[in-house]
């Protein structure tokens, strides 16, 4: 089965990755001259996401340019600590936390030595089903350049604001802010405290800031910020002087180390809003279907965003490796995957997915088992 895939980032490639060991023949075109979008940001791949990366043997570049993160340190706004909590990793592999562009990298290059084709620049505006006429099926998707590509079925791996997604669904609803802007940083100045090797996790009066401390010292940073929703063209303009000092004002004052940190920082600093999506009600046609944020973007507060994607992509492959076709695959994943996205998406919402994270964190995918109707 030739598989387009609209979207390059972390979704869509182990997407690629996943359909290939399958037995498909996946094509990945990505809307960006290279890689994906907030490539400024860091992210935290959980045991379950790392777990998936292994299920088809993409977990050694992931490890090779991350680090480990082993825990949590909450502190309240008075700067004392509250609680502390070791991650349970069960039988799976920890957590590994990495910047965005690094993920991009690492899964880009594994896909290349696996021979899979990545198509640069290639945005897609349509798609709709092959005519009939010809008696054939599939899918052609129609690009901003005004190429065209066919194959049998489109994957959606193209974001929070997917095209695929209303191409299934005009009427599907669009990515709601959650009321946040996330601030990312990173610095190498000296004198600041360390948290090697944890999240030392920050409630101050005003906002919520985490931070982490990379083997070769480099502090990891970010905060979440209450915030009003800004146009696009607004957000996009905001230079990184302008995000450190949003982020600053959202602790000044507080006897905490965050303003400290932020003010530590020079111009490695980015910022942008969050949006999820609590429900796509419809997930695929018979020739299309949605993965990760295209299907269920959720708030970062749980750091389960691309350990979901990365879920996605292997269940799907598996579901078109056993299952006859692919209606019949589609159908199996989304029974598979939404309530457990939805669960996700909702306690991250709430900024809270509680103490009992078993559900999250140990959830397992056998490559060699089979996936039935």
């Amino acid at each position: 089965m030739r598989v387009l895939i609209a979207g390059g980032g972390v979704a869509g490639t182990v997407t690629a990755m996943a359909l290939q060991r399958a037995g498909h023949e996946p094509v990945v075109f990505e809307a960006h001259p290279s890689g994906g979008a907030d490539a400024g940001a860091f992210l935290t791949v959980m045991h379950n996401g790392m777990d998936a990366l292994k299920a088809i043997g993409a977990d050694g570049p992931v490890n090779d340019v991350s680090f480990a993160a082993l825990g949590v340190e909450l502190v309240g706004p008075d700067g004392t600590t509250r609680g502390a909590r070791e991650f349970d990793t069960g039988a799976l592999a920890g957590p590994r936390t990495l910047t965005r562009a690094a993920f991009y990298r690492a899964l880009q290059e594994e896909a290349g030595r696996r021979g899979i084709t990545v198509e640069h620049g290639r945005r897609l505006v349509s798609a709709e089903p092959v005519s009939a006429e010809t008696g054939a099926s599939g899918v052609v998707a129609t690009f901003a350049d005004g190429s065209t590509a066919t194959g049998d079925v489109l994957v959606g791996a193209d974001g929070v604001r997917s095209e695929v997604r209303t191409l299934i669904d005009p009427a599907a609803d669009r990515p709601r802010f959650t009321g946040l802007t996330v601030v990312y940083g990173y610095t190498r100045a000296g004198g600041l405290p360390a948290a090697p090797g944890i999240y030392r996790m920050i409630r101050g009066t005003r906002a919520a800031f985490g931070f982490t401390t990379a083997p070769d010292g480099a502090t990891f940073w970010f905060a979440r910020i209450p915030d009003t929703e800004r146009p696009r063209d607004e957000i996009a303009a905001v230079t990184p002087a302008g995000w450190r000092e949003f982020a600053h004002a959202a602790f000044d004052g507080d006897p905490l180390p965050c303003a400290d940190i932020v003010a530590a920082t020079g111009d490695d600093v980015f910022g942008g809003h969050s949006y999820d999506v609590p429900t796509t009600r419809v997930w695929s046609t018979g020739t299309m279907v949605l993965v990760g944020d295209a299907a269920h973007a959720a708030s970062p507060a749980a750091g389960q965003g691309a350990s979901m994607a990365l879920e996605d992509s292997v269940v799907l492959a598996l579901c078109l490796r056993d299952l006859p076709d692919a209606p019949a695959a589609f159908a199996a994943y989304e029974r598979l995957r939404r309530t457990r996205v939805e669960k996700l998406v909702a306690a991250s919402a709430g900024q809270d997915v509680g103490e009992e994270r078993g559900w999250l964190y140990h959830h397992h995918i056998d490559w060699n088992g089979r996936i039935t109707g």
